[in-house]
């Protein structure tokens, strides 16, 4: 079986070929290996200072109030396998007990 890489939007491994071009199932991203460009994209920094990427893990440095939720994220949460995304809650990630999640980078500390 050929060795080909995760998806550079979701880091999904189960990237699959079609034609000449590479498609990720989860999230229907498709591109041409061929056509590696380096895009700087958005760029999310942590409490530390730290550069923050795709699969990152990271833990909460403070307790967070969830809207709507009946309980806070407590500090020392960690959450794995981070997706970056544009916007002021630069975070993107689904925390155990809590489901899809949306945080900022000011919040967490990479581990």
């Amino acid at each position: 079986m050929n060795n080909l890489p995760n998806c550079p939007k979701c880091n999904s491994e189960y990237v699959y070929e079609d034609g000449n071009l590479l498609v990720c199932p989860e999230c229907a991203y498709e591109w041409n290996p061929a056509e590696v460009a380096e895009e700087e994209g958005v760029v999310a920094i942590d409490a530390n200072g730290n550069k923050l990427a795709d699969g990152d893990t990271v833990t909460l440095i403070k307790d967070l109030k969830v809207k709507g939720a009946p309980k806070d994220l407590k500090q020392g949460t960690r959450v794995k396998n981070i997706r970056i995304v544009e916007g002021d809650h630069n975070i993107d990630c689904k925390i155990d007990g809590f489901g899809a999640m949306k945080l900022k980078s000011e919040f967490v500390k990479k581990i």
